[in-house]
């Protein structure tokens, strides 16, 4: 194919070490990777004054976030054409499966926005090479998920309100469900999902490559902690049967044109203090493995640390932070959240987690700004070090270590284009 390396690079070789022995993929995003390595500081990409979207397709806060990603060397398409977010080096390849990891197992604020989902896929299937390959939006909500925007159940009975009807995080909140993106949206074009909860219980071995279900994948001899993690295996709606930790089987072997991107939502959590980048994993592992009580939460950052390390690491997180709930899980009611209207992207889950509750959801108060604070809470500062230590000891994040700290972290900002992008500023961008 037009534009695939051949061979393995020195950042690929120390990614697949990272991994223990897992087969090898060719994954996208080489400059961000060998930026984050070659670096003292972990790269933070954010983007401020999102507007209120005007339900097109596109997203101005995702495109402004690719195009100040693009302008500091991270290209969101792998291409050999000419276009401002494209070069061969970049992320998403034109035949790619690419996994959109989203938080469907709450409703109203608690969940990813769709717009933002929206405008991400928009773009995907705008790949200049022309995309051949199948978006798969996928969740596991641990029997809580849905995506007919009723996900959460009973945890919204005491609001009657909208305990039985459908309300998504998105301008348009009662209609731009999961389902309606991939039914009505994006109706005939290779856009798909997977609700993962109907597998979580069924266990399957290596050499199952038919009917869905879990594995798990045990970390080296003499590890802390010990225990095993989870991950799926599952087949698309476009026929593509995906091994998450491997790569796609083709019949005969793995294939590496499978891409993740991880969407979560800022928000607040017990325990934890909050719930970002690092623990949105918690929606790909199965609970149904029986090591629920060590994730929630004596050993969480570690048990969030071994996805990353033991299973796979995303090609690119982009945190939601348009509406953040600072005093709820839940999303509702609505003075427990609150409209920032920012972005956030990078490679490092550790200095994404660490930035966003510092300096967004910690500002914002409530009566549960204490537990935001990443340098004084002690279950987020075990939640950050435990999966810091647990990554920069199986390798880091292709090749490079997890940072904390601001004075390791470097924040590289922009203001949301209010009018989109010029064709003269961006050539190829429709």
């Amino acid at each position: 194919m037009a534009g695939r390396r051949k061979g393995r690079t020195r950042r690929e070789f120390l990614r697949d070490s990272a991994r223990l022995g897992a087969a090898a993929w060719a994954a996208g995003g080489v400059a961000f990777r060998a930026a984050a390595a070659e670096t003292e500081t972990s790269r933070v990409f954010r983007v401020d004054g999102c507007p209120t979207h005007d339900g097109a397709t596109r997203h101005v806060g995702v495109d402004t976030l690719l195009g100040l990603l693009a302008g500091h060397g991270v290209k969101f398409y792998r291409t050999s054409k000419p276009h401002a977010w494209g070069d061969p080096a970049g992320i998403i390849e034109a035949d790619d499966v690419v996994l959109i990891k989203v938080n469907c197992q709450w409703k109203c604020r608690g969940a990813t926005n769709t717009d933002v989902v929206r405008g991400i896929v928009h773009r995907i299937l705008e790949h200049p090479d022309g995309f051949s390959g199948e978006v798969v939006i996928v969740e596991n909500g641990q029997g809580r998920g849905g995506f007919d925007g009723m996900a959460g159940g009973s945890n919204y009975g005491s609001w009657p309100e909208i305990a039985n009807t459908v309300h998504v995080n998105a301008e348009d909140e009662t209609v731009l469900t999961v389902d309606h993106l991939v039914h009505a949206v994006f109706a005939g074009q290779p856009v798909s999902s997977y609700l993962l909860d109907p597998i979580r219980s069924r266990f399957i071995s290596s050499s199952e490559h038919i009917g869905d279900g879990y594995r798990t994948v045990s970390p080296p001899p003499g590890s802390n902690p010990a225990t095993p993690v989870s991950y799926p295996c599952f087949t698309t709606a476009g026929g593509h049967r995906i091994e998450l930790r491997e790569g796609r089987w083709t019949g005969s072997g793995h294939s590496g044109n499978v891409k993740l991107i991880n969407v979560p939502v800022l928000k607040h959590h017990d325990g934890s203090g909050v719930t970002g980048v690092l623990k949105h994993v918690y929606g790909l592992v199965s609970m149904s493995d029986g090591y629920s009580p060590v994730r929630h939460y004596s050993q969480i950052g570690s048990q969030c640390g071994k996805f990353w390390s033991l299973v796979r690491t995303p090609d690119l997180n982009i945190l939601d932070c348009i509406w953040v709930s600072q005093s709820s899980l839940t999303g509702y009611p609505p003075e427990t959240t609150h409209r920032s209207n920012v972005l956030l992207a990078g490679l490092d889950p550790v200095a994404l987690d660490y930035h966003a509750s510092k300096h967004v959801l910690l500002p914002l108060g409530g009566s549960y700004a204490g537990q935001h604070d990443p340098d004084a809470f002690s279950g987020l500062i075990g939640m950050v070090t435990g999966a810091q230590g647990f990554i920069n000891a199986n390798g880091g994040i292709e090749g490079a270590p997890t940072r904390l700290g601001d004075a390791n972290i470097e924040v590289l900002s922009r203001m949301a284009a209010a009018r989109g992008f010029p064709r003269r500023v961006l050539r190829g961008v429709r």
